[in-house]
Order: structure tokens, then sequence, then C-alpha cells
């Protein structure tokens, strides 16, 4: 793999993590539009390369919420220590960490089925449009509270919707921002829930990979494309993050609606036409 590849895919990975438009299906599209074969002729190093970059996304997430993080961590365990949730900060950090529980137990029972079953290209194409519809629908709801009315409840639901994110095209932020307008969350809070409830999900996701890769052993040579793949997902990530924020004071989500259209239309139409296969068997 090349240091030029991993780049790309670091930058592809940091923008789509964070816009609700698929870090899964664009990191599968991308190299099935390019015609990059060392991930597929790798598939042990491409779930490695896979955490590496999620690994990049959590530093940004971090980084620019490092604040939030340290408050909701003190807040989570005084809430445990004390038995109660007494705070509003208390109540978001055990909501976000209620739903970090069903995509932990989906992903850990299903990595196999999801490994054989999902994200191919033609299921990555359909599904930027199904779910770029529903994010379209939520977003016209109404905006009736922001973070700090989050229950453990809305945390739950939202962190159930979270499991459809296992499924390349879904989008985990799309589908949690979804999630989140639907409870009647507004356009900043939905965002800000959808980045929060990556933290520890990928957090545990990253240590667990990462022990398992360097037990297994990685391919010789690509100590480079990670660092170099790992970094500019992180700062990709950060930009998407605070251009997202920014954005959202004054518009919806209408124009990554829009684009998810297109782009499940382009990968649709490229296999419709024989330009591309529809899978990659």
């Amino acid at each position: 793999m090349s240091e030029l590849e991993a780049l790309l895919l670091g930058i592809v990975q940091g923008l789509t993590e964070f816009l609700p438009i698929s870090s899964s299906g664009h990191l599968i599209i991308v190299p099935w539009l390019q015609d990059y074969t060392f991930l597929i002729d790798h598939p042990h190093f491409n779930k490695t390369f896979d955490v590496a970059l999620h690994a990049g996304t959590l530093v940004a997430a971090i980084a620019y919420f490092r604040r939030e993080v340290v408050y909701l961590t003190k807040g989570f365990f005084a809430a445990v220590r004390e038995r109660s949730i007494a705070t509003p900060t208390q109540r978001l950090s055990v909501a976000i960490a209620v739903g970090t529980v069903p995509a932990v137990i989906a992903g850990g029972l299903g990595s196999s089925f999801i490994e054989d079953h999902l994200g191919e290209p033609w299921m990555i194409g359909i599904q930027l449009i199904v779910f770029g519809a529903l994010l379209g629908w939520a977003d016209r709801l109404p905006e009736s509270k922001d973070v700090d009315r989050m229950t453990v409840r809305d945390g739950l639901y939202v962190g159930l919707a979270q499991v459809l994110a296992l499924a390349p095209g879904t989008s985990r932020s799309g589908i949690t921002i979804t999630a989140a307008r639907y409870l009647g969350f507004d356009r900043d809070s939905a965002a800000r829930v959808s980045f929060l409830l990556l933290i520890p999900a990928v957090a545990g996701a990253t240590v667990y990979s990462g022990f398992k890769a360097i037990h297994d052993g990685l391919p010789d040579d690509v100590a480079g494309p990670i660092a170099v793949g790992v970094i500019s997902s992180a700062i990709s990530g950060y930009i998407a993050i605070a251009w997202l924020l920014r954005l959202l004071r004054t518009h919806s989500y209408r124009p990554f609606v829009i684009y998810r259209y297109f782009a499940g239309a382009t990968v649709l139409l490229l296999i419709a036409t024989g330009i591309r296969s529809a899978t990659f068997g």
C-alpha cells in the first residue's frame, strides 16, 4: 500500500466519519472506483487499517470535545458513585454510556455475518439513498430540546439506531443524527450527541483491535501508510467537526441528503451500465 493511497483513505475517513454520509461505505466505494487492491488482497490488514483510521477520527473527536470529555467522564463516575443522576452532565454521561452498549453487543455478536454478507457496492448504493431519505424526513421535524435535556432513554434509542450503522452505507453519524432529530433534538445537539457517542465505542474497538493486530502480525512495509492514514484522518476529522457544527447554525442537513442521493445513484448507475461490478465476488 502506498502512502498516497493511505493519505486519500485517511482524508475520506476523517471527512465522512463525522459528516452524515457513511465513512464505512466510502472506504469501500473509493478503492472500488480506484481499483485499489491491496486491502482486498490482505483482509486481515484491511481490518487493522480500518481501525487505525478510526483511531485518527477518535483523536479528532477527543481533541475537539476535550472539555466535554473531561466533564462527562467526571459526571459518569460521580453518578455511579452516588447511584443517582443529579445534574444534566451526569444524565448526558450515563445516556452516552447506555447508548454505546447496543452497538458493542451487536458488533461483537454479528461481526462475522457483517463481514460475510454486508458491504457489497450495490448494497451501499441503496443504503446511501434510503438512509439519506430518512435523514431528510427527520430533519424536517420540529426542534424542541437541546443536549442538556437528553435522557437515558434518549441515549438508549439513539444507541439502538447506531446498530444499523454496522452495515456499510448507513452512516453512523447519519443514523444517530436521524434518531436524535426524530426525538426532537435541535440540529447542533443531534450532531454533538452523535460525535460524543463515537468516542467510547471507537476507543474500545481501537484498543481491542490494536492488541489483536500486534498479536497476529502485519504485512511488511505498512508502518508508513498506517501513520499517514491516522494523521490524515485525525486532521480531516477535526476540520469536519468544526465545519459541520458551524454550518448547522444556519443550515439544515439537506446538502448531505442531496449528496447521498447523488452518490448512491452514481454507484447504482455504474453497476447498471457494467462499468463496475455489483459485488467483490
